[in-house]
Formats: C-alpha cells, sequence, structure tokens
C-alpha cells in the first residue's frame, strides 16, 4: 500500500515515526530506574554507572549528523529502518551481559543504532509536514511521545523489574523495534534530501575521540581529584583533538557540521537553550530514580509511578506550547521554559532529603515540565524552520546531537560532582574510616554498594553507615542540582539576547 494512497496517510506516518522516537525514550527512563539493580547485580561503580548512561549518548551525539547527511541523500526511511535492527541487536546484547563492561559495550551497539535512526524520525517528518502550522503542531506531537515514552517507560519497566531484574529493560524494547520496522515499511514514503554528501573520516574521529576524552576528563576528576595530573592531561588532550576539529571542519570541502548554520540567529539561539536545558536536565534526572529509590526507599515501581506527573505535565504544556508560541514568539516562549525548569532544579535542590514528602517532588516535576515544554518543542521548530528543506537530515541531526552533548555532559559534569562530594564526605566519616578496609572500600564505590554492604554489618553500625552514604550522596546532588539551575537562568538570559522573536521559515525566505 503506498503512502499517497492512505487517506490519512500524514497521521499514520507521524505515528509511526513517534512510535521509532518511544523506544529511544523508554530505553532512556527504564535504563535509569535499573541503575541501583546493574549497580548491585554486576557490582558497578559510580563511575561505570555514568559510562553506561554516557557512552550511549556520546556515539549519537558524534555520528548523528553523519547519519544525517546520509540519509539526506540515499533516503531517510531505509537508513531509520537499518538503525532499528541495529538498536534492536544492541538491546538484545545488553539484556545477556554478564559484567559491567561487556554492558557498556552493547551501549555502544545500542548509540549506534540510535544515531542511524533518530535523524530521519525529524527529517521525515519536516519532509511530510511542509505547512508551517501543521508542521509546528506535529512536531509538538512528536515531543510529546518522547515524554510519553519516558513517563510510562518506568512504570512498565519498575513493574517487570520487581520479578525479573535488570535485563528486562532491554528485552523490552524488541517489540517496539518489531513494530517499528513493520510501520515502517507500509506506512513510511522515501524521502531524499541534499545529494553531495562525501564521508569525511577525519571530522569523525576528531569529533568522537574530542568528545570522549572531554567526558573521561570530567568522569575522572569526580573520582581522582580535579588537579590531578592524569585529569590535567585529559583536559589538555581534549582542547587539541577538539581544536582539530575546528579548524579541519572550516577548511574540509566537505564538512560534517555545517558550522555556518550558526550564523542564524535562530538556529544558534535554539541550539544554546536546547543544549543548555539538556545539559542541566539529564544532569539532574539521571539522579532522580537514584533519590528515590536509594534515598527515599521506593521500590522500581514505586520510583516510576513517582516520576509519572512529570511526564503528563511535560504532555500538556507541549501541546499547549504551540499556543504560546504563537501568541507571544519563540524569544519570550523559550525564555519562560528555561526559567521555569531552572526554577524547578532550585526548588529540588534546597528541598531534597531523605524524609522530603513526596507532594514537594511533584511541585518539582510541575515547574520542570512546565519548561521542557515551552523550550523542547517550540526551540525544535525554531531549529527546523532556520535550516533549508533540503538539508532537513543534518539539520535534525544537529537538533539532535546538540542535545545529546548537552544531555552527555551534565551526567558528566553533575554527575562527577555528586561523586567527588560523596567520595569527601564519605572519606572524612570516623563511621567508615572504623569498618574493615575492604568493606569501606566497597561503601566508598557508590550509594549503592553501601547500601549493599550495610546489610552484612551490625544493625546499629549497618543504620549510621547508610544515613551518612545518603546524607554524602544529597549533598552532592543538592549542590550539583543549584548549579544546574544557574545553568539555565544563565540560557535563560542568552537566549533573550540572541534568539529573535519570531523566526521566518528559511524557505519561506528562500522564495
Amino acid at each position: 500500500m503506498q503512502f499517497t494512497a492512505l487517506k490519512n496517510g500524514k497521521k499514520i506516518a507521524l505515528l509511526v515515526l513517534c512510535i521509532v522516537l518511544f523506544v529511544i525514550a523508554v530505553d532512556d527512563t527504564v535504563l535509569n530506574l535499573a541503575l541501583p539493580d546493574i549497580a548491585g547485580s554486576l557490582n558497578s561503580s559510580a563511575t561505570q554507572l555514568l559510562w553506561i548512561v554516557d557512552v550511549y549518548l556520546l556515539v549519537v551525539a558524534t555520528l548523528q549528523i553523519t547519519f544525517g547527511a546520509v540519509g539526506d541523500r540515499y533516503g531517510r526511511k531505509r537508513l531509520l529502518q537499518a538503525g532499528l535492527i541495529v538498536f534492536g541487536l544492541g538491546s538484545a546484547g545488553a539484556a545477556l551481559a554478564t559484567s559491567t563492561d561487556l554492558l557498556i559495550l552493547f551501549r555502544i551497539v545500542m548509540g549506534l543504532g540510535a544515531a542511524i535512526m533518530m535523524p530521519s524520525t525529524l527529517s521525515i517528518l519536516t519532509d511530510i509536514f511542509r505547512e508551517p502550522k501543521e508542521r509546528a503542531k506535529a512536531i509538538a506531537s512528536w515531543s510529546s511521545v518522547f515524554s510519553i515514552g519516558a513517563g510510562f517507560g518506568p512504570v512498565i519497566g519498575g513493574y517487570l523489574l520487581s520479578g525479573l531484574g535488570w535485563p528486562v529493560v532491554f528485552y523490552l524494547n524488541m517489540p517496539i523495534v518489531v513494530v517499528g520496522l513493520i510501520g515502517s515499511h507500509y506506512f513510511l514514503p522515501e524521502s531524499v534530501g541534499h545529494s553531495e554528501f562525501k564521508l569525511n573520516g577525519l571530522s569523525i574521529l576528531l569529533s568522537t575521540g574530542g568528545l570522549v576524552l572531554l567526558v573521561y576528563a570530567i568522569i575522572s576528576a569526580g573520582e581522582v581529584g580535579w588537579l590531578t595530573t592524569e585529569v590535567l592531561v585529559a583536559f589538555a588532550a581534549t582542547a587539541a583533538v577538539l581544536s582539530g576539529f575546528v579548524l579541519w571542519e572550516r577548511k574540509a570541502k566537505t564538512n560534517m557540521f555545517p558550522l555556518e548554520f550558526f550564523k542564524n540567529r535562530s538556529f544558534s539561539g535554539a541550539t544554546i537553550a536546547l543544549t543548555l536545558s539538556s545539559f542541566a536536565l539529564m544532569g539532574t534526572m539521571f539522579f532522580f530514580s537514584q533519590y528515590f529509590q536509594s534515598v527515599q526507599g521506593y521500590s522500581p515501581l514505586e520510583a516510576g509511578l513517582c516520576m509519572v506527573p512529570l511526564n503528563v505535565f511535560v504532555i500538556i504544556f507541549t501541546m499547549y506550547s504551540v499556543k504560546v508560541d504563537d501568541k507571544i514568539g519563540s524569544k519570550l516562549t523559550v525564555s519562560i521554559g528555561l526559567i521555569a525548569i531552572g526554577l524547578g532544579m532550585l526548588l529540588f535542590g534546597a528541598t531534597a532529603a531523605i524524609t522530603t514528602p513526596y507532594l514537594v517532588s511533584v511541585v518539582v516535576q510541575f515547574f520542570i515540565a512546565v519548561g521542557l515544554g515551552f523550550v523542547m518543542s517550540p526551540g525544535t521548530n525554531v531549529i527546523m524552520n532556520s535550516i533549508p528543506e533540503s538539508r532537513a537530515g543534518v539539520g535534525s541531526a544537529m537538533n539532535d546531537t546538540t542535545r545529546q552533548i548537552g544531555g552527555a555532559l551534565g551526567i558528566a559534569v553533575l554527575g562527577s560532582l555528586v561523586n567527588s562530594v560523596y567520595v569527601a564526605k564519605i572519606g572524612a566519616s570516623q563511621t567508615i574510616s572504623a569498618l574493615p578496609v575492604q568493606v569501606g572500600l566497597h561503601v566508598q564505590n557508590s550509594l549503592q554498594a553501601a547500601l549493599i554492604s550495610a546489610a552484612e554489618l551490625p544493625a546499629a553500625t549497618a543504620a549510621q553507615v547508610v544515613f551518612e552514604a545518603k546524607e554524602a550522596f544529597l549533598s552532592g546532588l543538592c549542590e550539583s542540582v543549584l548549579i544546574a539551575s544557574v545553568i539555565l537562568f544563565a540560557a535563560a538570559a542568552i537566549n533573550m539576547v540572541v534568539l529573535p522573536k519570531r523566526t521566518i521559515r528559511h524557505d519561506a525566505v528562500q522564495r
């Protein structure tokens, strides 16, 4: 059956694209919920937990633009299907992993699959929905589905985790991948665009190497200290490699990262907003499920249910953002969103404690949801309207890449800060120093390791170890969240200066 022959072809195509996006959203949030279980089962350290999440984001961030350009030339639909297959194979491997290193390896494979398919979802969407208002609504729906997956994935995953263990969070991807493959085959049109792409291997190598070195330096700093020789050398190498990438991109005939896009204030302003909001949000959300489970003592299912309000609110405000954006313009809409997320983070950092009432968390989630709804959908719409249709794949990839880079750095920076504060607090504890050496080292490894170790100690000692470990974790968490809120307020100020009040669609300007 041909796409053009379908009475509701656009709606069905949008549904299929949303299903493909859904599998990525579910995987992200369910994995965060499974981190305490993974730490206990595979004896993963806090640093390894950061890499399990961050390595996926790094692969997606560094390869999306390349695959976006490949899709523009050779066909976005076929690339999307290839990505689904790779993602499914990576999920199966992750579910069967018997060590943290193997899990990290298969997370790389999953990241490769996501990098292949993610640019195609948004570029196909913008190719199908060309009328501005229709496109804005379609992008809002696309953004909302990500929130639905993020919101209800943990509930499903929490229920399954309670009885089947962490591998089930990866098996959960398999049926969604199958549905995405069938739906894309029958209901998506093929879509192509810019046809002059040539693979630039050096750009890929330099960008990937630079980002991996940067994240390695940041995560290592949380473990061994920010001014150690190892960390300083890693930062110096990062600066050298990323500088080489910029210089190469400026002179290369076929650049991977179209730096000329940033001459457009709409593109650069929205990119800054999305990158910094992802930095703050993903860095904080990495610890949200750990806070509910490891600090406040909820089960995986209960922790999943605790985060549902955030995503219900996001769905509501993402759809409402279309009307707000149309009435007051993208500059104010996105700025209000950044401030709202910052206020939510500020409240969380000021109130998070072992005994904080759940109602406070609901209020925090409300502010964050308002902000996400007002930033993500309008910001994405601004970016896609500011680039030519023929380069929608690259534009979509750059939109996703900057967010993934922001998220990866957010997890690395804020996670490293939490880890360094935790290690310092535990190291200064007289209770922990009085424990046997191996037990003390295990407690210092992570909060989850401390909870496991405490179960083997006498009741009074165990209670004190658990209390001090939770307090050490909370000290780092609150400090990192407050930093995230400052970054968001700064992003709002930058956005007010850089982003035009309203964005004129690029192709309209060309015509």
